[in-house]
């Protein structure tokens, strides 16, 4: 999981994540915070109550 400031962001990261897509289903770069997941969704209110929890702004140098 992680938020970005703004959907341009979001989309520019899980763009620059995404390995491959097969129908709904992608694979994500090894080390990004998509690693885990098959897709992404985006939310405008937080999805935990513990920002700790949560990577903000991730960008492939984090890797």
């Amino acid at each position: 999981m992680a938020t970005f400031d703004t959907e341009e962001q979001l989309l520019a990261y899980a763009n620059w994540a995404t390995l491959c897509t097969h129908g709904d289903v992608r694979h994500f770069e090894k080390g990004s915070a998509l690693a885990s997941c098959h897709h992404y969704s985006h939310s405008s209110e937080p999805l935990t109550d513990d920002p700790r929890e949560v990577i903000h702004n991730p960008s492939p140098s984090m890797l």
